[in-house]
């Protein structure tokens, strides 16, 4: 990495789905302490590849709320300083195992193979970021909104979903109604 600055270089203009869709299998278990230990154990795995670039590194997503039960896949975020900056940060968490999934504007997804870790990198100051950690933080500590939130969960997967990408998608509504209500609390 270059110690000078390097001008903002143009994003990717629509998503990459490396694999295509993938049919959703995995249900809902019961909140497990070790997915807290697999977070700690991929920070110390990222931070170790994209040393010595300032990055932060977050636990996001149902695995990081204690009491909710959740797909038992681990969702991590990354900030990077420039997202379209690849060169800074792909090759790094491809050589420490992970494997890219995912390429669209402004994020991007990598993987363990065994597809247990997703790790979403965005660049520094991605609202997303600031999204992910307001629901996390609220679902923590609102005992009602995590009740709903799980059982909108537990009645979509219900369903047969043929893209884990659709299964997200339908719970957008309660996720929204939830930070609606994360955010008025937080006013």
């Amino acid at each position: 990495m270059s110690p000078h600055p390097t001008p903002r270089r143009p994003d990717v203009t629509g998503a990459e789905i490396v694999g295509g869709p993938e049919r959703l299998v995995v249900g809902l278990a019961e909140h497990d302490d070790r997915w807290a230990q697999a977070y700690r154990e991929h920070r110390r795995r990222i931070l170790a590849a994209l040393a010595p670039a300032p990055v932060s590194v977050e636990h996001i997503g149902s695995t990081a709320v204690p009491g909710l039960a959740a797909k038992p896949i681990v969702d991590i975020a990354v900030a990077v300083e420039d997202v379209t900056a690849e060169e800074d940060y792909l090759e790094p968490l491809l050589a420490a195992g992970y494997v890219l999934r995912v390429r669209e504007p402004g994020h991007r997804l990598v993987r363990t193979p065994s597809r247990d870790t997703h790790v979403h990198v965005y660049g520094r100051g991605d609202p997303a970021l600031a999204e992910y950690l307001l629901l996390r933080d609220h679902l923590r500590t609102d005992a009602a909104d995590r009740s709903l939130y799980e059982s909108t969960k537990r009645d979509l997967l219900r369903r047969a979903w043929d893209d884990m990408n659709a299964y997200s998608d339908a719970k957008t509504e309660v996720i929204d109604a939830v930070k609606a209500r994360a955010r008025a609390a937080r006013a």
